[in-house]
């Protein structure tokens, strides 16, 4: 069974009822990510997952809210995005990676104005009278944030990651997005009496869609998984329309289960426990190490770099285990 059938209708007031469905829907399948990522079989056995993000997940899943994932830097908290996408297969995510320049229609959509004025002379060359002008959809192309709000029977996973690295505007200004659950095209809504219907491009690659009358508006809200380190406060107003998880370190038996999807050291399980016990020890004593660090070391290890030597591997535990914020003596 689709594991979104077993999902229950949301609250009457998270439900939408935007733009037309498209005749055949096509999940974009993942690019490779989610691998990278998670490895190729991450799976967590029952009594590993923790109880309390299983609980708020479902949450924001029932009541259609995005989620707030805090936590240090290398806790894990974009990986959530890519298990949910891969254990409700929701195929490719969409990520938003947010720099200080980022705003809401640049996560929306781009218009390559200037392309479209230095194409128009040598496409108006071969227009017959009374044939339209150069196509506007060519150069319009729908964001990460935009590709999620598309009308859809099925829901995209969307990563908007680290916001707290935004200006101040861009929490707040996600706020009527996330409430109305559409937007619209400045530039296709003015020309829509003319062109009613355009096909765009969108954030995902070789994909087109048709937009009607410039406005997008979503059928099935998005999963929203939004990350921040932690750097900054929220306003309340953009804090009360989230849900809020801090993501806690990962235990010995989930790095466990890390290392054993990657596969980085299938032959010798032991070694790996060892490295995984003292990567713990050293991440609590040190204020949090990132846990790719764990893959990194038990690669190199692994790949026979150390020739069993302990110095060597004491050298390398010692380099890639630093604390991010700790400086080279």
């Amino acid at each position: 069974m689709d594991p979104l059938q077993r999902l229950p209708p949301p609250p009457p007031w998270r439900t939408f009822e935007g733009g037309t469905l498209p005749d055949v829907e096509i999940t974009p399948p993942d690019d490779g990510e989610t691998a990278r990522r998670l490895g190729r079989e991450y799976r967590l056995a029952e009594d590993v997952v923790n109880p309390d993000e299983v609980e708020i997940v479902n949450t924001a899943l029932l009541l259609r809210r995005p989620l707030l994932v805090t936590g240090r830097p290398g806790s894990g908290k974009s990986a959530l995005a890519y298990r949910i996408a891969r254990e409700l297969g929701l195929g490719r995510v969409l990520r938003w990676s947010i720099t200080s320049h980022s705003t809401l229609k640049s996560g929306l959509y781009s218009y390559d104005a200037i392309g479209r004025a230095q194409a128009r002379p040598a496409f108006a060359g071969g227009l017959d009278a009374g044939q339209d002008d150069l196509p506007i959809g060519e150069f319009v192309r729908l964001g990460e944030l935009g590709t999620a709000f598309l009308p859809r029977r099925r829901p995209r996973v969307l990563l908007i990651d680290e916001l707290d690295k935004s200006d101040s505007d861009l929490p707040n200004d996600l706020l009527e997005l996330f409430e109305a659950g559409q937007f619209a095209i400045e530039e296709l809504a003015r020309a829509a009496r003319r062109t009613p219907t355009t096909e765009v491009f969108t954030a995902d690659p070789e994909v087109t869609t048709e937009i009607v009358k410039g406005r997008v508006a979503c059928r099935a809200f998005p999963v929203v998984i939004i990350t921040s380190n932690g750097e900054r406060d929220f306003p309340p107003a953009f804090l009360r329309r989230c849900l809020s998880y801090e993501i806690p370190e990962p235990t010995a038996e989930q790095l466990a289960a890390m290392v054993a999807s990657h596969a980085v050291d299938p032959d010798n399980p032991e070694r790996s426990s060892a490295m995984i016990a003292d990567f713990v020890a050293r991440s609590r004593e040190r204020g949090g190490i990132p846990a790719d660090k764990l893959l990194d070391a038990v690669f190199l290890v692994a790949s026979g770099i150390t020739r069993g030597d302990e110095r060597t591997l004491t050298r390398i535990q010692d380099a890639l285990w630093r604390q991010l914020n700790q400086t080279v003596q």
